[in-house]
């Protein structure tokens, strides 16, 4: 039985029951991190890493969470904010540009042993690494994890109309990409 958040959050408080809490924590949300993570980062070893990270990083700010938005909520955003980081690492890492890095993204997807660019799955892998990041992000918060934008808003802490035209013009470049590759 899966416990609910403020269970789980008063348990992590709790000395004597913290280290479990935050296992269910961990149990609870690292497979939806894990691929929010992924479709930002890409690659399968880099969101490990990324999602690892997130985790520490929760680990030594839960006892402050002020429960002003939902558990989900403040998880996602440190997830997101974590793979932001990491890209501008890579970039600076790599001293290139940030379109570099996003054309790299696109070349990690190509040199998967299952890409087959006929497939209609892998042509929607190559267009969302065409688009900017903010509109990347907010389609796949959207389209895979069917994130309302009132929460989204939360995660991203951008309003809810900047939302909505983002993934508006995102799901636009999609479509054309498909129809013309």
């Amino acid at each position: 039985m899966q416990l609910e958040d403020p269970e789980l959050l008063h348990q992590f408080r709790q000395p004597e029951t913290k280290e479990k809490a935050f296992t269910a924590i961990i149990k609870k949300y690292q497979e939806k991190l894990y691929w929010h993570i992924r479709r930002i980062v890409i690659d399968h070893d880099d969101a490990n890493d990324v999602l690892q990270n997130m985790f520490i990083k929760t680990w030594n700010a839960l006892e402050n969470f002020r429960e002003d938005s939902r558990l989900y909520t403040w998880l996602y955003r440190i997830a997101t904010n974590e793979s932001l980081t990491f890209l501008e690492q890579q970039k600076r890492r790599s001293a290139v540009s940030l379109s570099d890095v996003e054309s790299g993204l696109s070349n990690k997807i190509k040199s998967d042993p299952g890409f087959d660019a006929n497939k209609l799955e892998w042509k929607l892998q190559l267009a969302i690494q065409q688009l900017p990041e903010k509109q990347r992000i907010v389609f796949s918060l959207r389209y895979y994890d069917e994130m309302p934008y009132e929460e989204m808003s939360r995660v991203l802490e951008t309003s809810e109309g900047a939302l909505k035209a983002s993934y508006h013009h995102a799901a636009k470049k999609i479509e054309d990409f498909i129809l013309n590759h």
